[in-house]
């Protein structure tokens, strides 16, 4: 069974940078689509960035491109996500989702993930 944990987050300022780190106890995440979401209080969940099944391809929204880089670790047991150059309107809880079924067209939708974290609050502020 997988079970996601994230961590990292934390409070800094504009233009800073920040690591939140999302881990898969149980069983490795080979052959799982991975990805990072947020949500904002009183905005809908939003899609920050994927693996593909096999690692091979990334994707970004829109809002996030060119500053955050998801990357996994060799044993691909931890997901990481590297955010640049941070803004308030990033501040948001993130999660991180996992899933075997996810196919390329839909990696950006929450309901394709079987299995996901429970957040860590990441706030942008002076």
């Amino acid at each position: 069974q997988v079970q996601l944990e994230e961590s990292g987050g934390g409070l800094v300022q504009p233009g800073a940078s920040l690591r939140v780190s999302c881990a898969s106890s149980g069983r490795s995440l080979r052959g799982y689509a991975v990805a990072w979401f947020r949500q904002a209080p009183g905005k809908e969940r939003e899609f920050v960035a994927a693996h593909s099944r096999n690692g091979g391809f990334t994707y970004y929204g829109d809002s996030v491109k060119g500053r955050f880089t998801i990357s996994t670790d060799n044993g691909k047991n931890t997901v990481y996500l590297q955010m640049n150059s941070l803004k308030p309107e990033d501040t948001a809880v993130y999660y991180c989702a996992a899933g075997r079924g996810v196919i390329t067209s839909s990696i950006g939708s929450w309901n394709q993930y079987d299995h996901r974290g429970q957040g860590t609050q990441v706030t942008v502020s002076t």
